[in-house]
């Protein structure tokens, strides 16, 4: 397409590209606000929805760990799920942001910002 123009073309070949992927990296972070994963703790007594974003979205708690005597250990499992869907969704936020980077041909452990 922009042959004979040397290192002109070149760089209108970079811009296109440039300009493709940040259009990609808008269009994930609106996905990701909708991608949702799950954390759990106190081996499923306790858990927790997050956005890829990180966004806390949901906590399911069994009412089987309502006694006045564990307020403290609920407390903490509350924390552990959260923190588990934090870490979840930090993963998921990784794995997509790799799949974009190949597919624009971009080393797969580039980090961009998100």
């Amino acid at each position: 397409m922009f042959k004979g123009l040397g290192q002109l073309g070149d760089m209108a070949g970079m811009m296109k590209k440039a300009q493709e992927m940040q259009k990609k990296m808008a269009e994930l972070q609106e996905e990701m606000h909708n991608m949702m994963v799950e954390g759990e703790s106190g081996a499923g007594l306790v858990k927790a929805t997050c956005s890829a974003k990180g966004e806390l979205k949901g906590l399911d708690i069994d009412p089987s760990i309502f006694n006045s005597d564990d307020k403290e250990v609920v407390e903490d499992l509350i924390l552990a799920a959260i923190k588990d869907a934090q870490q979840k969704a930090n993963e998921r936020s990784q794995e997509e942001m790799s799949k974009l980077t190949e597919e624009m041909g971009l080393p797969k452990d580039m980090n961009l910002p998100f």
